[in-house]
């Protein structure tokens, strides 16, 4: 749906991996919570938990979750200024028991994918409560009926989904619980058009919606996850589950352009969105072609700089000083900024940014009639997590200790009940003091360039949702710059002839939801990624 203007209520969705049958599954539950008379809270979880029955690749109960929520009743549509916007970190922590010395015994050097080690504790159904409880307008017990309905009745797999399911037999196989529960007929991964049930993954579902997050978080379902994780080698116990919290934060923010953008703060990584802004915001990126030379060549470097920052300094500010002023100051930004040079690329300094390849997580953006505005994004981190389930539940438990570091020295190294660098980012975009645009751009380690570059099109170059969705986009990643396949041949020529490696990339970067909010006309403006199965719809 091409750049959706709207006078009512407005759902965005967006995520890596669904085609259109599992996708409309999760936004029709979204609408009918919304027409039930549920806000804009109720429509992101029950529209999630959807996602995470029908798209089990891409997220899940057993994942963590990110919200940035501004309620209408301090951000009166179009009359008052200086509204609240209120940041949920639900991401989880390493268990108790686990220590940097601990895998060092082992021999290891970095943490593993499909290591026990990996799993942290999921935080998103707690986070799910946190927002429900304060800010939601209906029971989560009702919230859950629809992904509860699809998990017990089947749903048809779609094409897409089908696709990445095959690309991880292997990943499932290698787990006897995943096997059994998670292929057909323990063998293989189901085709597009067949029905697919998850009777196991239902009885969670039903035990949350009886009992909150404690249904999730003690009783029998956390029990068969530690016994599970504890035959691993784990070193998660029930403490762990039992203590895990979601916990409000106050947005970080920078303005870039007169507009204030919102981020998560550390171990989030939004704070190298708002870097890469604070260094962008010192050249006149509308003297140039959009998707020319220079604007690609200023971005990359931009996001070599701030990746750099990123990965020197971002991790759990409870056991680490993350300098979270310096990073923001202007006096930084000029730091940085003085290093780029406009007529060569800086020399490689080995591989950052990390690497696109886990594009599996749900961003889902609502606007309700009130004038709640609600940016949402739930991930497992690679495609099917860790692929580990435990044998009664179902649930996929995420890989995001990878993102630890084994480095003693190292702010994000691995310690017990620490959470580590986080990349999933929702974003909230403030013109003069109320929502303006709610949004994000999945991606993994690509989301703040994803949000710098949709944003700057927005800003600089004065394109409407859609059109700063759908511009073509490149990553400064791994010492090279990877571009889709939009960008000209004589830009890519251009590009190396200042000294940027290239190389094209198979797949395009990220997918972007959005929803751009008129307060002066009471107007709704959507937009949603060709590059990802989504759609914006409204009623």
């Amino acid at each position: 749906m091409r750049d959706l203007h709207l006078p009512g209520r407005s759902v965005v969705m967006g995520r890596h991996g669904a085609a259109a049958t599992s996708h409309f599954l999760s936004t029709l539950a979204a609408i009918e919570i919304l027409r039930r008379g549920g806000n804009a809270a109720d429509a992101a979880i029950a529209a999630c938990a959807v996602q995470c029955v029908v798209e089990p690749g891409s997220t899940g109960i057993g994942g963590d979750n990110f919200v940035l929520f501004a309620p209408a009743r301090s951000n009166p549509t179009g009359t008052t200024k200086g509204g609240k916007v209120y940041g949920l970190n639900g991401s989880g922590r390493a268990p108790k028991g686990l220590t940097v010395e601990h895998l060092l015994k082992q021999g290891l050097k970095e943490i593993g994918l499909t290591s026990v080690h990996a799993v942290t504790i999921p935080g998103a159904v707690d986070a799910w409560s946190k927002l429900n409880h304060r800010f939601g307008s209906m029971p989560l017990a009702e919230l859950l009926q629809p992904a509860i309905r699809h998990a017990e009745e089947g749903f048809v797999v779609t094409e897409r989904v089908a696709t990445d399911w095959r690309r991880n037999e292997g990943k499932l196989k290698a787990d006897a619980n995943s096997t059994r529960m998670w292929l057909k007929e323990g063998a293989r991964a189901p085709k597009a058009g067949e029905v697919f049930r998850q009777a196991e993954h239902a009885k969670v579902f039903r035990e949350i919606a009886a009992k909150g997050r404690d249904g999730f978080y003690s009783g029998w379902v956390a029990e068969d996850m530690v016994t599970y994780l504890h035959s691993l080698g784990g070193l998660h116990v029930l403490e762990d589950f039992a203590t895990q919290e979601a916990f409000w934060v106050e947005p970080i923010s920078t303005t870039y352009r007169g507009i204030e953008l919102l981020e998560i703060p550390p171990s989030g990584v939004g704070i190298t969105t708002l870097l890469m802004l604070n260094i962008l915001s010192g050249f006149d990126l509308s003297k140039y072609d959009p998707v020319g030379v220079e604007r690609f060549h200023i971005e990359a470097e931009a996001t070599r700089l701030a990746f750099e920052a990123r990965d020197k300094y971002v991790a759990d500010p409870a056991f680490a000083e993350v300098p979270v002023q310096k990073l923001l100051s202007a006096a930084f930004a000029d730091e940085l900024r003085g290093r780029i040079d406009m007529k060569k690329a800086m020399p490689a300094a080995g591989p950052t940014g990390g690497t696109t390849t886990y594009r599996d997580t749900v961003y889902i953006s609502v606007v309700d009639e009130e004038g709640n505005a609600c940016s949402f994004i739930n991930s497992l981190f690679w495609s099917y997590g860790t692929g580990l389930s435990s044998a009664k539940t179902g649930v996929l438990l995420q890989n995001r200790g990878t993102g630890f570091s084994l480095d003693p020295a190292h702010p994000n190294c691995v310690a017990p009940w620490k959470r580590p660098l986080h990349t999933i980012i929702p974003a909230m975009a403030m013109k003069e003091g109320r929502p303006w645009l709610s949004f994000g751009v999945m991606g993994g380690g690509f989301q703040p360039v994803g949000q710098s570059h949709v944003l700057t099109n927005i800003l600089d170059f004065g394109m409407n949702v859609q059109e700063a969705i759908d511009c073509a986009r490149g990553f400064h990643q791994m010492g090279r710059f990877e571009a889709e396949r939009g960008i000209r041949e004589d830009v890519l020529h251009g590009l190396a002839a200042l000294g940027h490696g290239i190389k094209m990339d198979e797949m395009p970067h990220g997918g972007g939801q959005a929803i751009m909010i008129d307060a002066e006309n009471g107007v709704l403006q959507a937009g949603s990624d060709p590059r990802k199965d989504g759609c914006a719809l409204a009623y």
